[in-house]
Order: C-alpha cells, then sequence, then structure tokens
C-alpha cells in the first residue's frame, strides 16, 4: 500500500484535486510507517498509540484509505485535547465500501471560526463530480467547529452534519471565541445533535447547565444511554456508541 509523505501538491482546479492528491502520493516515498491508514489503527489495546498517529498528522484534512469509487466522504473532527484514542473505533465503525474516510487535525487550542473556514476550503479541493454526499462527525469542541456549517454551508453537496456531546449552546460565563449558536439550518444541511448525559459526562456535569442542548428547528436530538458496554457511558465513549447508531441506520 502506497503511503503519503508530507511532501506538498501543486494545488490544480478543483476538478482535477483529487486525481493530484492522489497521483502526488503515489510519486512519494513510501517509508512513512507513522501514517494513520484506516486499516492499520489498532481499537483494540493498541488504540493508544494508534490515536497517537491520528493526532501527529498535520493540521488539515487527511485521507485515511486509499483512492476507491465511494460516491461519500466522512470526516472525523476532534475535539479540544484529544489525544486520538476515541476516534480509532468510530471511524473504522463508520468506514464502508460507499464511503471514503477522513480525519481533520486542526489547532484547538484557537478559536474554531478560521479552522471551519480551512476545513470548507479543503472540502472544495477533496471532493469531485462524483461525491454525492459529506458526513461530517465532531466530537466535544469538534463539534462547536461544525456548528458554523449549520448555518452558511456553501458547498453545492448534500451534508449530514453529527454534533457528539458537544456544547453547541454555548458555554455557561461566556463563550470562547465570540461563539454564536447557530439558529438555523442551511440548504443541503441536515443536523444530528447525540447527546450524553450531562450527570455522566466528566467535561459537563458541574456545569449549572447542559451546554449541549441547543434549540435548532429541524435537528434531531438523540440522548444517549447511561452504559455502553457494562460501562458509563461518557464523554469519550460517546462517539463509539454513536458510531454503531449512525452504522445501522444505514440502508
Amino acid at each position: 500500500m502506497i503511503k503519503p509523505t508530507k511532501t506538498a501538491c501543486v494545488l490544480l482546479p478543483r476538478t482535477i484535486m483529487m486525481l493530484l492528491v492522489w497521483a502526488c502520493l503515489s510519486a512519494c516515498s513510501s517509508n512513512d510507517d507513522a501514517y494513520p491508514w484506516l486499516a492499520e489503527l489498532d481499537a483494540g489495546e493498541g488504540a493508544s498509540d494508534s490515536g497517537a498517529r491520528l493526532m501527529a498528522l498535520e493540521d488539515g484534512l487527511h485521507p485515511l484509505e486509499s483512492p476507491s469509487d465511494a460516491q461519500e466522504m466522512l470526516v472525523g473532527v476532534h475535539g479540544y485535547g484529544s489525544e486520538g484514542y476515541e476516534w480509532v473505533y468510530p471511524l473504522q465503525t463508520l468506514d464502508s465500501d460507499q464511503i471514503g474516510t477522513w480525519f481533520y487535525r486542526w489547532d484547538y487550542t484557537g478559536c474554531p471560526q478560521p479552522a471551519a473556514a480551512a476545513l470548507i476550503q479543503a472540502l472544495q479541493e477533496s471532493t469531485s463530480a462524483s461525491t454525492r454526499r459529506i458526513h461530517l462527525v465532531g466530537h466535544s469542541y469538534g463539534g462547536v467547529l461544525l456548528a458554523h456549517l449549520i448555518e452558511s454551508w456553501p458547498l453545492d453537496i448534500p451534508v449530514h452534519i453529527h454534533v457528539v456531546a458537544s456544547p453547541v449552546a454555548g458555554m455557561e460565563g461566556g463563550s470562547r471565541c465570540d461563539y454564536q449558536p447557530p439558529s438555523s439550518i442551511a440548504p443541503q444541511v441536515s443536523v444530528r445533535q447525540w447527546r450524553t448525559r450531562k450527570e455522566l459526562d466528566g467535561a459537563f456535569k458541574n456545569m449549572a447547565e447542559d451546554p449541549q442542548n441547543l434549540e435548532l428547528a429541524g435537528s434531531a436530538v438523540t440522548r444517549l444511554p447511561e452504559e455502553y458496554r457494562g460501562r458509563r457511558l461518557g464523554h469519550n465513549w460517546s462517539i463509539s456508541w454513536v458510531a454503531e447508531q449512525i452504522a445501522a441506520d444505514r440502508p
């Protein structure tokens, strides 16, 4: 399997961007064993090491699979302070023959607005005329990043936005980076909010109000159960449970 290096590819018009990306990867050296190809990641005892490989990626949108005929695109967007391990099993679970799986690495110490704009630009460069649908899954602060796209989705491709255990309603004491929760949903966009139980979520349990509770007409809302695989279903495990639900709901 060809593996990418950090060699930069020359940007060309969007219509041939995907061919260029993969041609560049094929021409590059294949000695970078740290690159996190999805099939090589370990969701078991090696999850921590696999997660570290994901988070070692440079900022930007990264393919986790070789090119295929998949007409749908799935992108995982990590949250603040992520160690990556919580994404390994979900990404493998969400992947299918019809879906190409990607990971968006971004600087969570900065504001999400610029990172959201950079994600849009990367999607514009990475999609093609054959891309029929995009699935964006954001966990925790990654969901806040995706919330910036709910009202103003600029691509002419339908998108499903999933926000998981995410403070999309805003944090108490004022929102970081002047964040304003979305109040409407743009055409081509569908939204599903996956909310943990506040009292079981270590990120939210000590807050007076649940920052996940965004009132957004037209969005679907699912409250997660108390337990998953015999354990408390808290903040990081939430993505695994959600991934199984999304995969099970597919036609």
